[in-house]
C-alpha cells in the first residue's frame, strides 16, 4: 500500500499535541514494558501496521522476548504474562473495543488493583492516545519504518 499523505507535515500542531500526551505517559509511574505491550495490543486490535511495526521493535530493543511479543494477541492463553500485564491489557482491549462492548466494572476493579489511582488515569490517557495514533497510521496508511529501511 502507497501512504496517503504525511501527516505530521501537513497538521504538525496535532503531532505536537500527540507528542505532549507521549511525554506525559513515559513521565507516569507506568513502566515502560507494560506500555509497550498495551500499545502493541491496541495497535493489533486496530489494524495499524505502523503502530505494531514501531512497539514490537522498540519493546525488542527494551529486552522484550520473542515469545511474549508474539504472544500479545493471544496474552489470556499465554502463561508468561504478570497478573499486572495482564489487566493493562484488559483494560486495553476493552478501551479499545467500545463499539463492541463496554469497560466493565470487573475490567475496572481487576485495573484499580494492580495500579494506583494515578497509575490508572496513565493507563485511560495511554489507551486514548495510542486509539488515536492508530487511527492516523490506519487513515494515511503510514509504511511502517522497518519496511522504509
Amino acid at each position: 500500500m502507497t501512504e496517503r499523505m504525511n501527516l505530521g507535515a501537513l497538521a504538525g500542531e496535532a503531532y505536537k499535541a500527540m507528542s505532549a500526551l507521549d511525554r506525559f505517559i513515559r513521565s507516569s509511574t507506568l513502566p515502560q514494558p507494560l506500555l509497550e505491550l498495551v500499545n502493541l495490543r491496541a495497535s493489533q486490535i486496530n489494524g495499524c501496521v505502523y503502530c505494531v511495526d514501531m512497539h514490537s521493535s522498540d519493546a525488542k530493543q527494551a529486552g522484550e522476548s520473542d515469545a511474549r511479543l508474539h504472544a500479545v494477541a493471544v496474552w489470556r492463553e499465554a502463561p508468561f504474562f504478570t497478573a499486572q500485564e495482564r489487566a493493562a491489557l484488559a483494560f486495553t482491549e476493552a478501551a479499545t473495543r467500545l463499539s463492541t462492548g463496554d469497560i466493565t466494572d470487573e475490567i475496572w476493579a481487576e485495573a484499580s488493583a494492580h495500579f494506583t489511582e494515578q497509575e490508572l488515569a496513565a493507563l485511560v490517557i495511554a489507551v486514548g492516545t495510542i486509539n488515536a495514533w492508530n487511527r492516523f497510521g490506519v487513515a494515511t496508511r503510514m509504511t511502517p519504518e522497518s519496511y522504509k529501511e
